[in-house]
């Protein structure tokens, strides 16, 4: 009987125990959710940025020895594999003297951008900043010889725009021990360690000069990517994003002494791209396309995009999209819950092409007046809509409804499936018109004017209740 009652004491013990950790488990979880969330807010809220793809290929504009070179304007190095001492000297020319980072973090306002992310190095290894780990940088490299992301930092806390930095932290085809391979060197390798990396890299680095492989990859994280990270987040201010990318070779070692580097800006917001799957970072990156609703996983998610057929400026391409096909994908996405990371890719004088100045006017123009349909919404709970798409914003009982109709119905009547709710005003949101609803089954049906407010994407404001 003693037994028997130590054990059921035993049990007993184990039980409540059990049963007590399971409210501090849960109490957790949703304490790290509720920060995270508080993490992302203002990213989430702002729904729209600017991606600059600038540096000292612009001077080459996408052309080498009389030819036009393929893929982005900032790749050209890698495609016409062009000798380390001959590509420096583009920069002895890179001298941006109508570089004005004032007027470039205005026109980002003035089209509804909420951050900037400009490419601090990109995979040539070209620093747009001072740095003491590299001479290969825009103050000791450049006749301009000043930081233009200290003019840029300025700018943007004059604006209020949040700063975000592009930094290639693996891909370097200038300093020593850079990765220039396209394949994963650690693809199929059950935890490789830095030292096979560095045997790997060596023997199928994809480099094409000798220059670029008198220093291991592990000398090159230690010597140049982790000290101008440290620069990047020491000498320019709060720095919203740090935008990673082509984590090519990069091991669970090097990835994780980049992101210790990051407690310098504990607020700071991290993409996916610094090593797959170990360092997720904060957001996915899905690039020159809008994903569907079914590929869509819940995570946070921004989608980057050129104006025309390159990031870096290239002088003969002309395929821009049009301010129609920018603003539509802008709503898209965030009807989907995206973010759109717009880019420019600023010529070799430091001036934005006529292109994109337009197009960055004509969004705004929409923005200023449409704005309240994408700052601040979430990704619509309505079927597909063949008209358009749908923004939400939704307060306890009370939910707003922004529908973006591109295609204006010629009957004056726009169906929209699957909104239930007790709809308590209807209206335009361009001037405010008040509009007639009715319901037709599981449908709700407005009446519109017979003339779109605007031919890019008209807004209607539905202010409803759930039943």
């Amino acid at each position: 009987m003693k037994k028997l009652t130590c054990c059921l004491a035993a049990m007993l013990a184990v039980y409540s125990g059990l049963y007590a950790q399971t409210p501090v488990k849960a109490a957790a979880s949703v304490t790290t959710n509720a920060a995270h969330d508080q993490h992302m807010k203002w990213w989430r809220e702002a729904r729209f940025g600017m991606f600059i793809h600038w540096g000292d290929y612009a001077v080459p504009a996408g052309m080498y020895k009389g030819q036009q070179v393929q893929r982005g304007g900032e790749w050209i190095m890698n495609r016409a594999k062009i000798p380390v001492a001959e590509y420096q000297q583009y920069a002895k020319q890179f001298n941006p003297i109508q570089y004005d980072a004032d007027a470039w973090v205005k026109m980002a306002k003035d089209a509804g951008m909420k951050y900037i992310v400009i490419t601090a190095k990109h995979h040539d290894g070209f620093a747009m900043f001072k740095s003491n780990a590299s001479k290969f940088n825009i103050v000791d490299a450049t006749p301009y010889g000043k930081d233009v992301l200290k003019q840029l930092a300025t700018a943007c806390k004059k604006y209020g725009i949040k700063l975000g930095f592009y930094y290639s932290q693996a891909q370097d085809w200038n300093n020593p021990g850079g990765a220039a391979a396209r394949k994963v060197a650690s693809e199929g390798w059950p935890n490789p360690d830095s030292a096979r990396i560095d045997a790997y890299t060596q023997a199928n680095s994809g480099h094409w000069d000798p220059a670029q492989t008198t220093a291991t990859m592990s000398e090159y994280i230690d010597k140049v990517a982790v000290p101008q990270v440290k620069e990047l987040l020491t000498n320019y201010g709060d720095v919203a994003v740090l935008w990673w990318d082509t984590p090519t070779n990069m091991t669970d070692e090097y990835a994780q002494k980049l992101q210790d580097v990051l407690k310098i800006q504990p607020n700071i917001i991290t993409n996916d791209r610094l090593k797959r799957p170990n360092f997720p970072g904060d957001y996915k990156t899905p690039e020159q396309k809008i994903p569907t609703k079914e590929e869509l996983d819940g995570r946070d998610w921004e989608t980057c995009m050129t104006m025309n057929g390159t990031w870096g400026f290239k002088s003969w391409d002309h395929k821009w999209k049009s301010t129609e096909t920018l603003v539509r994908n802008l709503i898209d996405i965030a009807s989907k819950n995206g973010n759109y990371l717009l880019n420019v890719g600023p010529t070799a004088e430091g001036t934005f092409p006529e292109p994109t100045i337009e197009s960055l006017a004509g969004i705004g123009k929409w923005m200023k007046v449409n704005g309240e349909a994408i700052y601040g919404t979430s990704g619509s709970s309505l079927p597909a809509l063949d008209w358009g798409r749908c923004t939400q914003k939704t307060a306890g009982k009370k939910t707003i409804y922004y529908l973006s109709v591109f295609n204006w119905p010629a009957n004056g009547k726009l169906v929209v499936p699957g909104l239930k709710n007790k709809v308590s005003k209807a209206s335009l949101l361009a001037n405010g018109t008040s509009l007639t609803t009715s319901t037709d089954g599981d449908a709700l049906v407005v009446n519109l004017p017979a003339t779109a407010p605007d031919n890019i994407a008209s807004v209607i404001k539905v202010e409803s209740t759930t039943l």
